[in-house]
């Protein structure tokens, strides 16, 4: 017979559940790959930078890469030749703030999958600098591109570190500058998580007070 109570043939044998016995681990075990790099002094032509290209861009999941950063900035075309292939790497990137991180410094610094901010540091932000040469139409061609470029590259790599009033003023000529305390302050309102694939937001982990 059926019995409705308990949705089965109650003529059937009751089948056994077997106990609980717990999780089960699954484990594997990969090899960890740290490389430390020192981003010190003025950028210099990307020609010398060839060794951290190749390593970012030839990176596993499991690597991690610390790029320590004391510079004034320098060459623009190096900084973002540094930061498309952070942005390319499949490694874990940190960038680590040691003393100054000026312009385009500041972008790298910034462009991290986590930032590490040492006590008594700086940032500094500033418009481009260049020179022009050829006829004024060319000049002023020149002038429009590079201004529209800079915008939307330090809109992309800036926010929402930089808020759009912080981009304008910049754009406009003025120098921002922030010390570790407002570093720290402005990091704490990003939201951690990203991944390579979508717009990057920077987490932030302090260092410890040196002894």
């Amino acid at each position: 017979m059926l019995d409705h109570s308990r949705g089965r043939n109650a003529d059937a044998d009751d089948d056994e559940v077997e106990p609980f016995g717990g999780l089960v681990r699954y484990e594997r075990h990969v090899p960890l790959h740290q490389v430390s790099y020192y981003l010190c002094g003025e950028l210099q032509a990307p020609q010398y930078y060839t060794e951290l290209f190749y390593t970012l861009r030839s990176a596993a999941e499991t690597d991690l890469i610390y790029l320590h950063i004391n510079s004034p900035g320098g060459d623009f075309n190096t900084g973002l030749q540094i930061i498309n292939n952070m942005l390319a790497s499949d490694a874990h990137v940190v960038t680590v703030l040691e003393a100054r991180a000026y312009s385009m410094a500041a972008f790298i610094f910034l462009t991290g999958d986590e930032l590490i901010v040492h006590d008594n540091c700086q940032l500094m932000f500033h418009t481009y600098s260049s020179s022009f040469a050829g006829k004024g139409s060319e000049q002023l061609a020149e002038v429009h591109a590079l201004g529209s470029w800079f915008e939307k590259v330090t809109t992309r790599l800036c926010t929402p570190f930089l808020s759009t009033t912080d981009i304008n003023h910049i754009l406009q000529g003025s120098d921002l500058w922030m010390d570790s305390d407002e570093i720290r302050r402005r990091l704490a309102r990003i939201k951690p998580a990203r991944t390579k694939a979508t717009p990057r937001k920077p987490a932030v982990r302090k260092s410890k007070t040196p002894a």
